[in-house]
C-alpha cells in the first residue's frame, strides 16, 4: 500500500492550521454528528438481543454472533479504509459509509433468518468503519495541537451519541416491534451521515505540529504503516487497546443479560431527580459517561501526558469492574458502577490513536490508527466467550475478574513499558 519506504523528516512546528472558509472546529462538530449516528450500531445492539430471541427462539450466543461479525467488519477493514482515505480524502468515503449504515438496519428489519441477520451485520460493520475512519483520521490531521481534546470530542459522539436515542428506540421496540425500530432509525442515521459528509473539508498539509510542554520529544519522521508495524511501540499500543476494549465490549454487548441475571433490570432507580428501571437508567447514564470521558481524558492527556492518563483511567476501570462484581445485585449501585466502568473505558479510543500519531506522525495517521483499531476485532471475540463462561459457571464472577485483571495489566504496561519505549523512539 505504501508508495515509498523512506520516511520524510519532520518540518518545524507550525501554528494550528485553518482552511479557507472553514474553521477546524466545525470539522469537529461534523465529526461528532457523524459519529453519533453510528453509535447505535454498537451501543443500541443490546436492546435488540432479547426481542430477537423471543421472536425467533434463536439462542443468545447465535444472536451475538451478529455483534461479533459487525465489530470484526468494522475493525479489520479500517487499515484498508484508512489507507484509501489518506489518498483520496474523507468526504466520498464518509458518504458511502452513511448509505451502508442506513442499508444495514433496513436489512435487519426484514431479517427472518440468522444468515440475513449476519448479512446486516456485515453491511453495518463496513459502513460504520468507513464513517469512523473518516472522522478520526480527519481530526488527527486537523489538530497537531490539542490533539487529545479534539479527538476526545469526536470520540464523544460515538460514546454518547446513543444517549438521546436509547429511550426512543426502547419505546419503539415496545410499541411497534424491533423491526420498526431497525427500519426507522436506520433510515434516520444513514440520512444524517450522508448530509453531514457533504461538509467535510480537506485538512491542510503539514508534517508535524505543536505538542504539549509535557511531551518533550517531537516527531522526527513520518512513518509509513509498514514501518510503524516494525516498532514495539505499535504493538504495545495494540496490546493495551485489546486488553481494555475486551472488558468494555463485554459490558456493552451483555449489559441487558447482566441486569436480567442480577434481577435488577426492571427495578426502579431514582438518581439525579430521575426515576427509571435500572437497565434503562444504566444504558442512558453509561452513554453519557462514555461520551464525557473521551474529551475529558483527552484534555487531561494533553496536560499530563498520554501514558500517565492511561494509568489512571485503566486502574479506575479495573477497580470499577471489581466493584460491579461485588455490588452489582443492588439496583442503585448497578447503575452507578456501570457508569463508572464506562467513564473509565471510552477514553481508549482517544488516547491510543492520539499516542500513535504523536509517535508515528500525521501523514499516514488514518491508516496507522486504523491498524491499531483492529484490536477491537480481537477483543470482540471474547464477547461470545463471556456468554459461554456464564453458561458453564452460572454467574459473571470469572468474566468480571478477567476483565478487571486485563485493565490493571494495561495500566502497568502503559506506565512502565510504553512510556520509556516511546521516548526512545522519538529520540532515535
Amino acid at each position: 500500500m505504501e508508495l515509498s519506504s523512506t520516511a520524510a523528516p519532520a518540518a518545524p512546528a507550525i501554528a494550528a492550521p485553518r482552511a479557507k472558509g472553514a474553521s477546524r472546529w466545525w470539522q469537529v462538530v461534523i465529526g461528532i454528528v457523524c459519529m453519533s449516528m453510528i453509535a447505535n450500531l454498537q451501543y443500541g445492539w443490546t436492546l435488540f438481543v432479547l426481542p430477537i430471541h423471543e421472536k425467533f427462539g434463536w439462542s443468545r450466543a447465535e444472536i451475538q454472533v451478529a455483534f461479533t461479525i459487525f465489530v470484526l467488519m468494522e475493525t479489520w477493514l479500517l487499515p484498508v479504509e484508512g489507507w484509501i482515505i489518506d489518498k483520496v480524502g474523507a468526504k466520498k468515503i464518509c458518504l458511502l459509509g452513511g448509505f451502508l449504515v442506513g442499508l444495514a438496519w433496513v436489512v435487519n428489519s426484514f431479517a427472518d433468518t440468522l444468515p440475513a441477520l449476519y448479512l446486516g451485520a456485515i453491511i453495518a460493520g463496513a459502513g460504520g468503519g468507513m464513517v469512523y475512519a473518516t472522522c478520526i483520521g480527519n481530526t488527527l490531521k486537523w489538530f497537531p495541537d490539542h490533539r487529545g481534546l479534539a479527538l476526545g470530542l469526536i470520540s464523544a459522539g460515538f460514546g454518547a451519541g446513543a444517549a438521546l436515542t436509547v429511550a426512543p428506540i426502547a419505546s419503539t421496540i415496545q410499541n411497534s416491534g424491533y423491526q420498526s425500530a431497525f427500519l426507522y432509525f436506520g433510515l434516520l442515521q444513514g440520512g444524517v451521515i450522508i448530509v453531514a459528509s457533504m461538509f467535510l473539508a480537506k485538512p491542510p498539509k503539514y508534517e508535524s505540529g505543536a505538542k504539549s510542554s509535557l511531551e518533550p520529544t517531537r516527531v522526527q519522521r513520518q512513518f509509513l504503516l509498514s514501518e510503524a508495524l516494525r516498532q514495539p511501540v505499535f504493538w504495545l499500543l495494540y496490546a493495551i487497546s485489546t486488553m481494555v476494549l475486551a472488558g468494555g465490549l463485554m459490558a456493552v454487548a451483555q449489559l441487558a443479560p447482566i441486569a436480567r441475571d442480577y434481577q435488577v433490570d426492571k427495578i426502579p432507580v431514582s438518581l439525579f431527580g430521575l426515576t427509571m428501571p435500572a437497565l434503562l437508567f444504566a444504558l442512558t447514564l453509561d452513554r453519557v459517561m462514555n461520551g464525557i470521558c473521551r474529551p475529558f481524558f483527552g484534555w487531561v492527556s494533553d496536560k499530563i501526558g498520554r501514558e500517565q492518563t492511561m494509568f489512571i483511567a485503566f486502574m479506575l476501570e479495573g477497580f470499577g469492574i471489581l466493584g460491579l462484581l461485588k455490588f452489582g445485585a443492588h439496583p442503585l449501585l448497578f447503575v452507578i458502577l456501570t457508569g463508572l466502568v464506562f467513564f473509565a473505558w471510552g477514553e481508549i479510543t482517544t488516547l491510543v490513536p492520539a499516542t500513535a500519531t504523536d509517535a508515528f506522525g500525521t501523514k499516514n495517521a488514518t491508516a496507522i490508527a486504523g491498524a491499531i483499531y483492529t484490536s477491537k476485532g480481537v477483543a470482540v471475540l471474547l464477547v461470545p466467550l463471556a456468554s459461554l463462561l456464564v453458561q458453564r459457571t452460572g454467574n459473571w464472577e470469572l468474566v468480571f475478574i478477567i476483565a478487571a485483571v486485563l485493565n490493571i495489566a494495561a495500566a502497568l504496561i502503559a506506565i512502565f513499558l510504553l512510556k520509556p519505549l516511546r521516548r526512545k523512539l522519538a529520540a532515535a
